[in-house]
């Protein structure tokens, strides 16, 4: 646990850009092939990008061919306008090797953004329709992680790596082609010296980015030690432990140190060793040809051409070798956002939905439903769990830690599917309905607020995006919300910030009533918090509730005697079963689990 604490804390201090450079790489390219859907619907795009590439690659190749006739023709003529025709030739290859660049970096740019947002949005709209049960078993920062850092990875390769990969490829192959053609002897040489110069490079280049991610790791470790000990530094210098810290501070950043010093010695040889063997590799392949030149066999600019593509062909294999990587990432990265498109939610409205009558009265039955949560199979959170609630009746559930209160809340909204039984919605099944317009008959207040980083306006109207400024007014002040949203700088339109830091914790409960109010639905769930409220919030709350629950059909889980005291039925469960039910005097009389949880949940008022 430690180990994976501190993993988690080491993520943190990593860049957007590290996290996904440490991603998994794929062997297996084929994942790329689930990007084509995205990457054909723009086939204009595509054509121009690949227009844009054959361009490009003809003008470089172009360019070793004009140097050679100026200096077989030009430089050994008499006449200085043959020169002057041969240079305006090469600057005239020179503008369309730039245009023709300008253009394929726009289009490929384009199309790497567009592919990305329109995956991006792809995914997340399939991961909201996933039930919970599958973030009960996938941890929310591995979904964010493939949002954020998958989908940087594949914007690198689509918008960038891809075309540096095809237009080195194209190039490479022309390049390779005219050496052969320029002069199949030094072709042959150069083609023989080549993994005499490619072996060492790979080798020192991995174990250079073996290094550099060491590197990066203790880094990480020194910064993930100094935001832990100054977010704490009261606690730290409270226990006079500043000494120790200051210790481990300094061997990580030892650490830190000893490890960059491989890196710069490794980097250091590397760059030696490419130097040396390359220049070797030129000059040895010059000499032969000086030879030749001087012999008559090769003329002086048959011999430059050939250099010249010498040098596109060995720049094209090193930029191939440098994407080569980014692509495997890519690979995996779009393996990992597949899987999440693969995922099929469990929670799906049916071919032929029903639908509930209009209006929707409100009735809800649960008929021996049996539910286990997908984590814990063998653990039964309801059994054989049966209730009926009318109309506009109001019920409260009691019971100790893990009764199935929580679990009532979550079958009834279709979040999860029960094994046996029936849920029921106006004597309709609800697995029988679209889980959207099962979903429009419910309020939920949870029992932990979630207010969203957004305006109260749009927080109030969550529920109803397009309810009115005076209808989220007047629930607003249904709520006893108003008078603290009026007094903020912007009044109904300032920014709660993330999860409502701003406000206290009876605000926010105002604020989630005032949502359900403007809703307006029939059924309400009520997972009443105002345990930890002070007096004056929990009775500005208490009041909120009580209109709210004014004729809708309300199912409470109880934290208050206040509510319990409100409502037509309690309902008392223990290990997923009902055991009792009745009022609050009556389960008084009978004694037995629900006397016991009065006397130490609601206190001797609520025994007696």
């Amino acid at each position: 646990m430690a180990q994976a604490s501190q993993v988690g804390v080491q993520q943190e201090n990593l860049s957007l850009e590290d996290q996904a450079l440490r991603r998994a790489k794929s062997r297996n390219l084929k994942p790329l092939k689930a990007l084509l859907p995205f990457i054909l619907k723009y086939p204009y795009m595509l054509l121009g990008a690949f227009i844009a590439l054959i361009g490009a690659t003809l003008s470089t190749l172009v360019l070793p061919v004009a140097a050679r006739f100026v200096i077989d023709r030009g430089f050994s003529g008499t006449d200085s306008t043959v020169i002057d025709q041969y240079f305006m030739a090469m600057i005239g290859v020179a503008v369309a090797l730039g245009v023709a660049s300008a253009t394929r970096f726009f289009f490929v740019s384009w199309i790497g953004e567009r592919v990305t947002s329109d995956l991006s949005n792809a995914v997340y709209a399939h991961i909201t329709r996933l039930s919970p049960a599958f973030f009960e078993t996938t941890r929310t920062g591995e979904v964010l992680s493939r949002l954020t850092a998958d989908t940087v990875l594949i914007k690198t390769v689509v918008g960038s790596s891809a075309s540096i990969a095809l237009r080195n490829f194209f190039m490479f192959i022309g390049s390779a082609a005219m050496l052969v053609y320029t002069s199949p002897k030094l072709s042959m040489m150069a083609a023989l010296a080549l993994p005499a110069i490619i072996v060492p490079v790979i080798g020192f280049g991995r174990l250079v980015r073996r290094l550099s991610r060491d590197s990066q790791d203790r880094l990480a470790d020194t910064s993930a030690h100094a935001a832990e000990t100054l977010s704490s530094m009261q606690v730290v210098q409270a226990f006079t432990h500043e000494h120790v810290d200051r210790e481990r501070f300094s061997l990580a950043v030892e650490q830190s140190f000893l490890v960059a010093k491989r890196r710069i010695i490794a980097r250091s040889i590397l760059t030696t060793v490419a130097i040396v063997l390359v220049f070797a590799g030129v000059v040895g392949l010059l000499w032969v040809g000086a030879h030749d030149v001087l012999s008559g066999t090769m003329t002086g600019g048959i011999l430059s051409q050939f250099v010249l593509y010498a040098v596109l062909c060995a720049t094209s294999i090193g930029a191939l070798s440098e994407v080569w990587g980014d692509i495997q990432l890519a690979a995996g990265a779009t393996e990992r956002l597949i899987e999440l498109l693969d995922e099929v939610p469990d929670i799906a409205a049916p071919e032929h939905p029903a639908h509930l009558p209009n209006p929707v009265r409100g009735a809800v039955a649960f008929n021996g439903v049996h539910f286990n949560y997908p984590s814990r199979p063998d653990q039964a959170a309801l059994q054989d769990f049966s209730l009926t609630v009318n109309p506009g009746e109001t019920v409260a559930l009691v019971g100790p830690s893990g009764a199935g209160k929580s679990t009532v809340f979550q079958l009834l909204p279709r979040f999860y599917d029960r094994q046996l039984g029936n849920v029921l919605v106006d004597g309709i099944d609800v697995m029988s309905l679209d889980p959207t317009e099962l979903r429009q008959s419910l309020s939920i207040v949870p029992q932990e607020t979630i207010i969203f980083g957004m305006s109260v306006l749009d927080n109030i109207r969550f529920g109803r995006p397009d309810a009115s400024l005076a209808e989220v007014e007047a629930a607003a002040k249904a709520a006893h919300a108003a008078e603290f949203i009026e007094a903020l700088p912007h009044g109904y339109a300032s920014p709660l910030g993330e999860r409502g830091v701003n406000l206290s914790g009876g605000q926010r409960q105002r604020l989630a009533i005032a949502r359900a109010i403007l809703r307006d639905a029939p059924i309400l769930l009520l997972d009443e918090a105002t345990s930890a409220l002070d007096a004056q919030s929990e009775r500005l709350v208490q009041d909120a509730l009580a209109h709210l629950m004014k004729g809708r059909t309300t199912l409470v889980i109880a934290h208050r005697l206040a509510t319990i005291l409100q409502a037509d039925r309690i309902i008392v469960m223990d290990q997923g079963r009902v055991i009792a039910s009745g009022t609050h005097e009556t389960l008084i009389k009978d004694g037995g689990l629900y006397a016991q949880l009065a006397k130490l949940q609601f206190g001797k008022e609520a025994a007696e």
